[in-house]
Parts: C-alpha cells; sequence; structure tokens
C-alpha cells in the first residue's frame, strides 16, 4: 500500500500541476490536490477513514455530472463512436475535455475508495 499511495500522490500532485492552463484551474486544483494529501498521508501510514468518503461524496456526483451532461462522456461514446481522446494534448472538441474530466474523477474515485477499504479493513484487525 505504500508504494500504491506514492505512486498516486505524485501522479495526483502531476496532474494538478497541469490544470494550470485550465480553463478552471481553481476547481481542479485543489480535486486533485485533496486525494494527493490523502495518499501522501496514507503513505507514511496515516489513514482517514472519514476524509477518503467526503472525496468520494465530492467527486462521484461531479463525474455523474460530467458523464451526463451534454458534450460529456454518454455523447461522446454514443454520437462519436468513442473517437480517441488521447491523440492530442489539445481538447480541440468539446466532448474531449469532459471526457479527460470524467476519467481523471473516476481514478481519483478508484483510489479513495482502496484506501478507505484498506483503512477500513485495518481498523477492524487492531479491534479484534
Amino acid at each position: 500500500m505504500r508504494i500504491f499511495n506514492l505512486v498516486f500522490s505524485v501522479l495526483f500532485i502531476l496532474s494538478g500541476v497541469l490544470q494550470y492552463n485550465d480553463p478552471d484551474p481553481y476547481i481542479w486544483i485543489p480535486i486533485y490536490a485533496y486525494a494527493a494529501i490523502l495518499c501522501w498521508l496514507a503513505f507514511r501510514g496515516k489513514f482517514y477513514s472519514f476524509a477518503y468518503l467526503i472525496g468520494i461524496i465530492i467527486y462521484a456526483p461531479f463525474a455523474a455530472y460530467k458523464f451526463f451532461k451534454a458534450d460529456g462522456v454518454e455523447e461522446w461514446i454514443q454520437l462519436h463512436n468513442a473517437e480517441s481522446i488521447a491523440a492530442t494534448m489539445q481538447a480541440t472538441k468539446p466532448w474531449i475535455e469532459e471526457t479527460r474530466e470524467f476519467f481523471g474523477l473516476l481514478i481519483l474515485i478508484i483510489v479513495m475508495l482502496i484506501d478507505y477499504f484498506y483503512s477500513r479493513r485495518q481498523f477492524l484487525k487492531i479491534r479484534s
């Protein structure tokens, strides 16, 4: 778990830094920073189940919004045949940005869930 959290802490920091030129960095930098901090703390052996839940509660509805909104993931799949979103770094079409943001949120949610369940398992081990 230590290596897992170290890797994701670094990846989330880099993701946050890359948001600097994004049209809405004030949203994305804190989103990635929150997860980076929690992963760094987990790397150091400090797990906070409640903090993971807060992240999941914030990220999940935002991901659902990105999935179903106009020019979102659903349209990308249905109307654009899941065309490549990684061919270029420029988001030349609106669904590219929305889809990338959705998958970023999905990765954040998965990492938070893994740390949440690991922390709960560790807590139950200590109590028994």
